[in-house]
């Protein structure tokens, strides 16, 4: 049994587990929960220190499916080793300081079965888009698989075409890694992201370019899936690293938001 061993521990969350619970658990508690469980959230990935909060805003709405949540897909962008198309790795488990995450052998397999799905374990080895995700999700969560994607170049039907073979049931969250805008000024940014805010919003994935959002790619995806099926999103948080850190010269923006069935 092969394992993915953390690769951004201590650098963008806690490598100490009592401190990451905690830090989670800390974030969690400012958000009160809707009544309704999500079947999809994107969710950003800088370190907890910039994004946590907004970040726990997505999370904390899938708290009530603890027990019935056993499947998470799990897509981000890649941000080290370029690939065409989307790649899972080979390994049996991921792991983070909370522990190890098995992976679901069966569905990999089955979208492997795609022209646009590889075996690439080199974007995964550094790739932190998946990884910050995964201690939320290990506290949120009971015992659960998981399937990791990480997208290089693709189109947003390549992408969605991999989301709707893994849609499922309810016993299965897709989770979209993004972040939004990069190093652009305070208020720069925050036309940016409110632009994208609105193309999420409207399910208009073709209005999302370049400098809107690292993960544009798989927000794609799931926008021309949540298109096709009528889905409801919600706004749950936006801010960026100027109202987190308090430098405003050159940011990054963060959002979070939910896709209802």
């Amino acid at each position: 049994m092969t394992t993915r061993p953390a690769a951004v521990a201590n650098m963008f969350y806690s490598g100490d587990a009592p401190t990451l619970l905690h830090d989670i658990k800390k974030y969690i508690a400012k958000v009160i929960p809707g009544s309704t469980t999500p079947k999809a959230i994107i969710v950003p990935h800088a370190g907890y220190h910039y994004s946590g909060t907004v970040a726990a805003h997505a999370f904390a709405q899938i708290q009530q499916a603890r027990h019935s949540i056993k499947k998470v897909v799990l897509l981000g962008p890649c941000h080290r080793v370029p690939l065409n198309g989307l790649a899972l790795p080979s390994v049996d488990y991921f792991e983070t300081p909370l522990g190890k995450i098995p992976l679901d052998r069966e569905a990999m397999d089955n979208i492997l079965q795609l022209p646009q799905v590889q075996i690439f374990d080199q974007t995964h080895q550094q790739e932190h888009s998946l990884e910050v995700q995964l201690p939320f999700l290990q506290q949120i969560l009971d015992d659960f698989d998981l399937v990791p994607l990480v997208v290089g170049d693709a189109s947003s039907s390549e992408v969605s075409e991999v989301i709707e073979r893994l849609w499922g049931g309810d016993e299965t969250l897709i989770v979209i890694s993004s972040d939004l805008s990069h190093f652009m000024d305070y208020d720069t940014a925050m036309l940016f992201d409110g632009k994208t805010c609105a193309a999420i919003e409207s399910l208009n994935g073709d209005a999302l370019h370049f400098k809107d959002a690292c993960g544009r790619i798989p927000i794609q995806g799931m926008l021309e899936s949540a298109s096709r099926r009528h889905m409801k999103v919600t706004t749950l948080d936006m801010c960026n690293s100027g109202d987190t850190t308090g430098a405003r010269d050159r940011v990054v923006g963060y959002g979070a938001w939910m896709f209802e069935e």
